[in-house]
């Protein structure tokens, strides 16, 4: 018999996370940076007292929103490529319940990130307890249970020794490539200090090995072939490839086969828009020349992508009579998409063979992909120079929002400014290395379309999730992975009232960010989609009881956090604010009133939504009719 080491469950789970090492391309280094904690009933006395009385090398950082300081973990596990992730503990309850919302957006990610959070007790002799929720089909379900669809792995420790296997089995998910996503430990607040002798090799350091896993020759023979036969392939750049880091391999056969390369909002900066071939996203917030490529295409290469709705533009993006697929992914699920050809391996190790093989091959589009990028280009600059006019403004976004309302919003607002000449002038004038962050409402749009990343890595948007509220916790994530950048958050106003408790964080930890707040007094988003489909603009505008536009001083509110604040009504204004923020120490948030319906609107995409089959109202029997008729050209499966 070895040695045991006599600890309560919560010591344990804690000396444990210090000895994880994960080891990637030859680096070994530890994989739990630290642990997000609000610390209440049920995880306090137990996590909380294992972690007062030795912590080792975890950083501990106190959260204000269980949802929020979730999302800054999971944007640190994504800025640093899934390398490393933060812990998160929260209480019983509605503490845990708040993390349903997190888990989802690690799950719909694939991103790693552990969650702690306290449960009810395994006795169950005082049941029940505060916070504890009661069914009457089981006794065994407590809040915690809302985490199990929302979790690649999920269990309950409800005996001490039950945490060995558990975490064994959770690390090994958050560290495999193909399963990364949220692991749930469940911790029933009696377990947590009860004690056990623990076996001492259960703590000796481990190191989880993330080995690329290569293509078979098989696979290579029918890429070959397919890429050979083909005069116009696409390649889809997904989160996948920047995941494995395939710069290099990427630019390579683009350059050599002349191969133009789209982005979906995970890939884009994978490859930095300034390569020749880099035509930019592609889909429903993707840029035209993306678009047209992609309807050319006789064979699309989707190299670690997920070919989502919005990728795919919900099934048309692409002339299904002629096209085929080639699916290079670490996911077998995920290479069956679109009926394609599958390679289930590592991205870069796949390219790196294909690529000596294509060797005397060559596309068809010749000088094809630059006349699109230099048409965009022109695109652009026209989307720059907007101005408003009190009279036959046009904006953007068609609908019968009208130019009185437009007007009422300027006078209101007190602002003339368009939001794309607002987004385009920052990527003017911020740093080329500062990252930026975006996730909800129409800015991922205009991010994926005007944003020109020139750096590789700088761009992080979280869209598969598509989380109001992710933008200034991510943030926060952000800089704790990369200290020596500015990160900028550019989040809506919507989204902003939704989720903004990490500010004070920032603040409190001395990790400046930048927040844009864009600021068009509604769920300007929704409002589009709705009047664009036949409706009204019903309950998405900002208004009072009277039918006033709400003017809320989104900077006071920063400013009584501690945090630098500008406003912000035009473009001088704006370069002002961005210059002096840069030099701030403490974090900043500039206040920019936009003109609504000025926001970048679909270019050759369409997505399917659902529209009332019926309806008193014409426009929504047109715009059904017209989803109908789309359909028709969309892929079935």
């Amino acid at each position: 018999m070895g040695k045991k080491i006599h600890l309560t469950t919560a010591q344990a789970l804690i000396k444990f996370l210090n000895q994880q090492y994960i080891n990637v391309d030859g680096k070994e280094f530890p994989f739990v940076e630290g642990i997000f904690t609000i610390f209440g009933h049920g995880n306090v006395l137990g996590i909380g007292q294992a972690l007062e009385q030795d912590s080792g090398h975890l950083k501990i950082i106190q959260g204000k929103n269980e949802q929020g300081m979730a999302h800054a973990a999971i944007a640190f596990s994504k800025q640093k490529r899934r390398k490393k992730i933060y812990a998160v503990t929260s209480s019983i309850g509605p503490g845990s319940a708040n993390l349903v919302t997190a888990a989802g957006t690690a799950l719909a990610n694939h991103i790693p990130v552990l969650f702690l959070p306290g449960d009810t007790f395994a006795t169950r002799q005082p049941d029940p307890v505060l916070q504890q929720i009661e069914q009457t089909q089981s006794i065994a379900i407590t809040t915690n249970d809302a985490l199990k669809p929302v979790s690649r792995y999920w269990d309950r420790i409800n005996r001490p020794e039950q945490l060995m296997s558990a975490l064994i089995r959770a690390f090994e998910v958050l560290t495999n490539p193909e399963t990364a996503g949220p692991v749930t430990i469940c911790f029933p607040q009696d377990v947590e200090g009860e004690a056990f002798d623990y076996p001492e090799e259960f703590f000796v350091k481990r190191i989880h090995y993330v080995d690329r896993k290569q293509p078979v020759e098989r696979e290579l023979k029918k890429a070959e072939k397919i890429i050979k036969n083909s005069k116009k392939p696409v390649i889809l750049v997904g989160g996948g490839a920047k995941y494995s880091e395939c710069r290099e391999e990427l630019i390579s056969i683009s350059k050599q086969c002349n191969i133009p390369l789209v982005e979906t909002q995970a890939g884009k900066s994978t490859v930095e828009w300034n390569f020749k071939n880099n035509l930019g996203g592609l889909g429903i917030t993707g840029n035209f020349c993306a678009n047209k490529v992609a309807k050319q295409a006789d064979l699309i290469i989707g190299i670690g992508t997920r070919y989502t709705d919005f990728s795919t533009s919900s099934k048309t993006a692409f002339d299904f009579k002629k096209v085929k697929f080639l699916n290079i992914n670490i996911s077998r699920m995920q290479s069956y998409k679109l009926d394609g050809i599958q390679v289930v391996a590592d991205a870069r190790a796949t390219l790196q063979e294909l690529i000596p093989r294509l060797k005397d091959y060559k596309s068809e589009f010749g000088s094809r992909i630059q006349e699109l990028k230099e048409e965009w280009k022109q695109e652009r600059n026209r989307l720059r120079n907007i101005q408003f006019k009190r009279e036959n403004f046009q904006p953007e976004i068609k609908d019968e929002f009208g130019q009185e309302r437009l007007n009422e919003y300027a006078d209101t607002l007190g602002t003339q400014l368009p939001q794309t000449n607002a987004v385009i002038a920052i990527n003017d004038i911020i740093s080329s290395d500062s990252n930026v962050i975006t996730s909800a409402g129409s800015l991922p749009g205009d991010m994926q379309r005007l944003w020109n990343s020139t750096k590789p890595n700088t761009y992080h948007v979280e869209y598969g999730y598509s989380t109001m509220g992710y933008e200034i916790a991510g943030a926060l994530g952000i800089k704790l992975a990369e200290p020596e950048k500015e990160v900028y958050s550019f989040v809506g106003d919507g989204s902003f009232l939704m989720l903004h408790s990490e500010l004070v964080t920032s603040i409190q930890y001395h990790q400046k960010i930048n927040i844009l707040l864009f600021d068009n007094s509604g769920f300007g988003c929704i409002n589009n989609l709705q009047m664009e489909h036949g409706s009204g603009s019903f309950f998405t505008e900002f208004r009072t009881a009277d039918n006033k536009i709400l003017n809320i001083d989104y900077a006071k509110i920063a400013e009584g956090y501690g945090a630098k604040i500008y406003r912000v009504n035009s473009i001088e204004s704006l370069k002002e604010a961005l210059k002096d923020a840069e030099k701030q120490k403490v974090s900043t948030l500039i206040d920019i009133k936009v003109l609504p319906k000025t926001m970048t609107d679909g270019y050759e995409s369409w997505w399917n939504v659902g529209v009332a089959e019926v309806s008193a109202k014409e426009s929504i029997q047109k715009a059904y009719q017209e989803k109908v008729e789309m359909r028709k050209k969309a892929k079935q499966y």
